[in-house]
């Protein structure tokens, strides 16, 4: 691990628990070998896919930092089973949970022993708080409408042993007991997770380890909002300090899709969170401002990272570039450009990371969604082998241009809700970092072009053109810098980028359920557009014009509100 800048917090210690409490645990865990993001239950909840572990809780403090990490944890269709003796603390971790995941420390969290359960409707989700002490039959649940209520909710079921049939596959059993001699607050946990919860509860224990170990083991947790990837992340709060955790678990490869490879693969996606590290210190050490590394696990997937704060590049309703801000973000661009770039970077001590060449493999089959998900998305004919071969065939011959060029740094997603706005520093190192962990080598137009034709706001084409410019002016200064090569690269990249993303964003919405992304369709069909509108792009534009079909009149229009993604 990367070693944190405070003293870590004695092994074993409870979540959050001072560094002079004894932690009366049981040695740690062996770190379990690393599994699919979503494995399949085990069939009967069997003991041995089971993850365990024993907490001591001093406090009432403790109690609700676990609280805490435990509302980070569950979602939609999770179970809390909690078990234990009259007066153990059931009822008081259950209020400490349903509060945190409300978000409400002052809400009126009351007991459901009479009711049988209790029903909110939050921000996140649906939530039941249920209590079976006095069931007898099942049936009773059953007609107070418990299947309706509890289902796709987060459910925390007091005296579970009492209804046992309606335990769900992805469950997380949490026994409270007593320790006697050790005061009235001192309470011992076991937590058994099970079908997803069993890989969840293990993650949950390496980020209260990791959190712990920074000196942040106080500090309050905030969900900040994601991307599009699997990834998570949240605000870590402290009275004179924050940071920011990556929670980015190992991606696992999908199936193969061409040559025995999987599409993670071709089109060089990051498994893990090393190349961000990597790339985090490459951009330091040359003077940008990329979010300095508090501490890390890297095994697990898990950054510890400098807060960059709130303050973008974008401003109004709807959003629109800042000029000065973009300005800034097109200067780096040209000044990380005219650096020669190694292409193996230092991620810590006998750990270094290759950044794989954006080659012809991996651009072809990104640009394939289109295809594969846009297409279908419009309800246009699937196009048949011959047309198909066709558009790889005029694409092989478009992308010959910018492969032929010397290679940069591409970060593949620097765009507005990746460009932070540091007022406080001088310069370029005024824009913040984000999002760099897909790094490639490949032609510098690629991001010129993130960041001129932004996929989530509109950038106009006056603004996009003196952006241009700008960045034109700039480079030639190198003598070696071709005005017209790069701006081919440009319109080739910018029209197989746009398409990429058309795919993309109907992927979002057909397999992963996130229709927020197709209000921005229009927009990339517009930039598709003006990159098709280059002139040695004439043959691929017959192809779209011939195959492709503009986005639907009810698409929303980019001009709405944003919808939450």
């Amino acid at each position: 691990m990367v070693q944190p800048p405070h003293p870590p917090r004695p092994p074993g210690s409870p979540p959050g628990s001072p560094p002079n409490v004894p932690p009366n645990l049981p040695p740690r865990l062996p770190t379990p070998a690393r599994r699919p993001a979503n494995p399949a239950p085990p069939a009967g909840g069997a003991a041995s896919h089971a993850a365990v572990w024993d907490v001591v809780l001093p406090d009432e403090g403790a109690t609700r930092r676990l609280a805490m990490d435990l509302s980070m944890l569950l979602a939609p269709g999770d179970m809390v089973a909690l078990s234990g003796d009259l007066g153990a603390g059931k009822t008081t971790l259950a209020r400490a949970l349903v509060r945190e995941i409300a978000g409400d420390d002052a809400l009126e969290v009351p007991s459901p022993t009479f009711t049988l359960m209790q029903v909110y409707d939050l921000p996140r989700g649906r939530l039941v708080h249920a209590d079976f002490y006095r069931i007898e039959e099942p049936e009773e649940l059953e007609e107070i409408g418990w299947s309706e209520m509890a289902d796709d909710a987060v459910v925390l079921a007091e005296w579970p042993e009492r209804a046992r049939g309606l335990m769900g596959p992805d469950r997380l059993d949490i026994h409270i007991a007593l320790v006697p001699d050790s005061g009235p607050n001192v309470r011992r946990l076991r937590l058994v997770g099970h079908g997803r919860l069993s890989t969840g509860l293990t993650r949950m224990r390496a980020i209260r380890r990791l959190i712990d170990m920074a000196g942040f083991g106080a500090a309050r947790r905030h969900h900040v909002q994601g991307d599009a990837s699997t990834r998570a992340y949240e605000r870590l709060v402290l009275a004179d300090r924050t940071a920011i955790l990556m929670n980015a678990p190992h991606r696992p490869d999908g199936p193969p899709v061409r040559d025995g490879k999987p599409y993670s693969q071709i089109a060089h996606l990051a498994e893990d969170v090393t190349p961000f590290v990597g790339m985090a210190r490459g951009l330091k050490q040359r003077g940008f401002s990329a979010p300095a590394l508090y501490a890390a696990d890297l095994q697990e997937g898990l950054l510890l990272l400098e807060d960059f704060g709130h303050e973008g590049v974008v401003e109004g309703d709807p959003p629109g570039p800042i000029a000065e801000r973009y300005e800034t973000a097109i200067d780096l661009l040209a000044e990380l450009h005219m650096l020669d770039l190694p292409h193996r970077l230092p991620v810590g001590p006998r750990v270094d990371y290759s950044i794989p060449r954006y080659d012809l493999d991996a651009l072809l089959i990104e640009v394939e969604l289109l295809l594969d998900w846009y297409l279908p998305h419009r309800g246009a004919p699937e196009p048949t082998p011959p047309e198909r071969a066709q558009f790889r065939k005029l694409w092989e011959r478009a992308l010959q241009a910018p492969l032929s060029q010397k290679p940069a740094w591409v970060m593949r997603d620097y765009h507005s809700p990746n460009l932070m706005w540091l007022p406080e520093r001088e310069g370029i190192q005024r824009l913040g970092l984000l999002d760099f962990q897909d790094v490639v080598m490949g032609a510098p137009a690629y991001d010129v072009v993130s960041l001129t034709q932004d996929a989530r706001i509109d950038v106009p084409e006056a603004t996009e053109l003196a952006l241009l410019a700008r960045y034109v002016g700039k480079r030639r200064a190198n003598p070696a810098f071709s005005v017209p090569q790069f701006l081919a690269s440009y319109a080739v990249l910018g029209a197989q980028r746009s398409s990429k993303i058309l795919g993309i964003f109907a992927r979002l919405n057909r397999r992963d359920g996130k229709p927020a992304y197709l209000r921005h369709i229009p927009r990339i069909w517009r930039y598709l557009e003006r990159s098709l509108a280059f002139p040695e792009l004439a043959e691929l534009k017959a192809w779209y014009d011939a195959h492709v079909p503009a986005p639907a009149a009810t698409t929303p229009d980019p001009s709405e509100p944003p919808v939450s993604e």
